[in-house]
């Protein structure tokens, strides 16, 4: 008999996989449940005409699978407040890097409007910030039914080449303008803490072959000194004391990164079947975003 916490992030993983219908457009709505879903209108964030002229305003782009749909309101509000960024943002959720390759056709989860090299042409970004805890388990068609568990070699070989290809293709598209790329590396995952940590190795790799960044947006949300084990709390950041609506539990100086039923997701509203921005202040969302704000801000363009 599975343990409680195991059935609850199987059935995260499943929900994840379900909520991803290949002819929604991106979640651009505002972080409420009833708001109905544009289909291909992104949502910018405009130069705030008061912000300091010293501080240069990127054109970012966001996508990603269900964890950068949760986390894309939140980010486009730290990039904005922070960087007086333009910002564009695409998830999808369930998908995986092949899915924003072009080429896949009908394969795809994502629509070939939106494919990542297709969003370069159109909003040429100085910064393409790319998000995903690594399709695993088959969902995704592009992926050929190629699946860790099965798998583990053939697995990290086909995301190696997607990384490769990807990154070429967003080159290609941004030409004498190529974007720099962040790769965000992902949290502790309580099953496969291994595959996470060899997912992210990837990323580093493919950064470092090709002159982008990594934002190890996923130490925010692991404890100090033990990267990539999973846990539910953590101890209150500084920021989190000074706003308490984001310290969930102070009287035990500690704040709730998951819901009980939820060990992937940072969003402290429950997943629903049509994927959506986080409705709720979660404080791993909130971690993730700043930091990922971080490094864009440090980040020339290419």
């Amino acid at each position: 008999m599975r343990a409680p916490w195991i059935v609850g992030l199987l059935g995260a993983v499943l929900l994840l996989g379900a909520c991803s219908d290949p002819s929604d457009g991106p979640e651009t709505a505002p972080p409420t449940p009833d708001v109905p879903r544009a289909a291909t209108t992104h949502r910018r964030a405009q130069t705030s005409p008061s912000a300091s002229a010293a501080v240069v305003a990127p054109r970012v782009l966001y996508l990603g699978d269900s964890l950068a749909t949760e986390a894309q309101q939140v980010l486009g509000q730290e990039l904005r407040r922070d960087l007086r960024a333009t910002y564009t943002s695409a998830p999808y959720s369930g998908t995986t890097l092949c899915d924003y390759l072009e080429g896949t056709g009908k394969k795809s989860l994502v629509p070939d409007r939106d494919k990542a090299a297709a969003l370069v042409r159109a909003l040429h970004p100085d910064v393409v910030v790319l998000q995903f805890w690594g399709n695993a388990w088959g969902y995704t068609w592009c992926m050929d039914g190629i699946t860790h568990a099965a798998s583990p070699r053939k697995y990290f070989s086909r995301y190696r080449t997607d990384l490769r290809r990807l990154t070429d293709q967003i080159a290609a598209a941004g030409g004498a303008r190529r974007p720099r790329i962040v790769w965000v590396a992902q949290g502790p995952d309580p099953l496969t803490p291994d595959r996470v940590r060899r997912v992210n190795e990837l990323y580093e790799e493919q950064a470092a072959a090709s002159g982008d960044v990594v934002a190890d947006a996923g130490a925010t949300v692991a404890p100090a000194g033990a990267r990539y084990t999973w846990v539910q709390y953590l101890p209150c950041t500084a920021y989190e004391h000074e706003h308490p609506a984001y310290c969930t539990q102070p009287d035990r100086d500690r704040t709730a990164l998951h819901l009980d039923t939820d060990y992937l997701h940072f969003c402290l509203a429950p997943t629903t079947p049509r994927p959506r921005p986080c409705p709720v202040r979660s404080p791993g969302i909130l971690r993730i975003a700043r930091e990922i704000t971080r490094v864009v801000g440090r980040t020339p363009s290419g």
